[in-house]
């Protein structure tokens, strides 16, 4: 299966998922004949899907869905989003039909290459949109990526002649165990997904395995103090890095010496016991975790054989990802920011980066919380760091895969927050809301969230403009 010479289909249960519409894209630039699959609700990766000649559909078919398909040449990849009891599902298990999860059809697609796997709570994918990024623009390499990148806006990049590829190593339901790196970057360690770990150290426990299927010879780069040195496996080199800028001890590698200009961030670039220090590298990003994520990623290229001015020219050249802190409206009235933030660290960092760009503004948050386990766990983080606003909208808990838990709505983050101006609002209540808002609009304004928040971008995107027409 690894390089799908031998398949006639490639069928898929959960195709519009950004890691699911990559392979997707993955099997069809290899050739296999028929490459289609269901998702529940139309979206723009489904259209991009299906304008690169996919074939999407958004009713389960049932027992039809296995029609012109046979389970010798045939392969069902299934997300664990999908239900077990669709229709499809039902049909392909029953027909004896290959299948296995997104994660292990990743790990087969990378066999083989020189595998560059980015791990982490969170930080994954702008870390690894920055790797390929770097890569790309110097020594080649191919990409799976969990986002949009905008330099190349995809998230899969192919480059047949390269031996490195970049990919997301997803922690959710040990996905990440079937990649085997020649080089990994962990950016954190956080708890999270404790419905799949049930605990703090199970999920700990889950990267110390993952980082043990690094290659002999291969390269561990972590953020420091996520693992104990007895953690570390012997067979591999490993490299630490840091944010002394935050007030962390400087590590193995660490930037320092950051500067907010006009033209993004600039930062001094460290690693002393190799006598490297690169002054002064721009970032046109302006969010400030992305100092942290360049940080690791600089090393990895690095490695990979990029040169420092590659590396300084790649830096200058990133355009970020697709709802990672991007700036979707800007004008004098309003600045309107996206941002994928999910976890109650990927917000403090979320909303830090907008309190050091605009000290001086108001900043309006509105949030949906993903997920009712992660709400359950984390409710008064998430408070705690949306505390930091000056007004929030909270919307309804956005379920994903789970089923409702008692007594667990986002009124248990309401009830938290210090602010005056904070309200639960449906999220198609939300442009409407916006338009008429019972205060004073403040002047920057955040979306935040990892569920169907996104729907709401390019209506709030058009709602601020005409109320900056008036």
């Amino acid at each position: 299966m690894s390089n799908g010479s031998s398949l006639k289909a490639v069928y898929f249960l959960g195709i519009g998922g950004i890691g699911m519409s990559a392979l997707a894209r993955y099997f069809k630039a290899i050739g296999v004949p028929t490459v289609k699959g269901y998702d529940l609700t139309p979206s723009s990766l489904t259209h991009q899907l299906e304008d690169e000649g996919i074939e999407v559909h958004y009713t389960d078919l049932g027992l039809e869905a296995t029609k012109g398909l046979t389970p010798k040449d045939s392969l069902i990849v299934f997300t664990p989003a999908v239900p077990n009891s669709l229709g499809e599902m039902v049909a392909f298990r029953s027909a004896g039909f290959h299948m296995v999860k997104r994660a292990e059809a990743l790990g087969h697609a990378v066999e083989g290459k020189k595998l560059f796997a980015v791990a982490g709570t969170h930080g994954k994918t702008t870390t690894s949109s920055l790797l390929t990024h770097l890569l790309h623009e110097s020594v080649s390499t191919s990409a799976f990526l969990g986002g949009i990148s905008s330099n190349i806006n995809s998230n899969v990049l192919l480059s047949p002649n390269s031996e490195n590829i970049v990919a997301e190593a997803d922690e959710y339901d040990r996905s990440f165990l079937w990649l085997h790196p020649y080089l990994a970057i962990v950016t954190a360690t956080s708890p999270d997904h404790l419905d799949i770990y049930g605990s703090t150290d199970a999920y700990k426990e889950g990267f110390t395995s993952f980082i043990n299927q690094i290659v002999r010879g291969g390269t561990l780069i972590y953020k420091k103090d996520s693992f104990t040195p007895n953690q570390i496996p012997q067979h591999i080199c490993n490299i630490s890095y840091s944010s002394p800028w935050k007030g962390e001890k400087p590590a193995d590698v660490y930037s320092d010496n950051v500067e907010y200009t006009c033209e993004g961030i600039r930062f001094d670039w460290h690693f002393p016991r190799k006598g490297l220090h690169f002054k002064q590298l721009l970032l046109h990003t302006p969010f400030a975790i992305n100092i942290e994520n360049a940080t690791a990623a600089i090393a990895a290229a690095l490695i990979a054989g990029s040169s420092e001015e590659q590396i300084r020219k790649s830096l200058a050249s990133f355009k970020g990802v697709k709802r990672r802190f991007e700036v979707i409206f800007s004008n004098k009235n309003h600045i309107y920011i996206d941002d994928y933030a999910h976890h109650p660290e990927e917000l403090v960092a979320s909303i830090s980066s907008l309190r050091e760009l605009y000290p001086n503004d108001a900043i309006l948050g509105i949030f949906q919380p993903h997920l009712y386990s992660r709400t359950r766990d984390f409710y008064h983080q998430f408070a705690s760091a949306l505390a930091e606003l000056n007004d929030v909208i909270l919307l309804p808990i956005y379920p994903a895969r789970e089923e409702p838990i008692e007594g667990i709505t986002s009124d248990l983050i309401l009830r938290e927050l210090p602010q005056k101006n904070k309200f639960l609002i449906e999220r198609d209540e939300v442009v409407n809301f916006i338009e008429h808002y019972p205060t004073t609009l403040p002047r920057i304004i955040v979306t935040l969230g990892a569920g169907n928040i996104d729907r709401i971008v390019l209506p709030l995107q058009q709602a601020l403009k005409s109320l900056s027409d008036e």
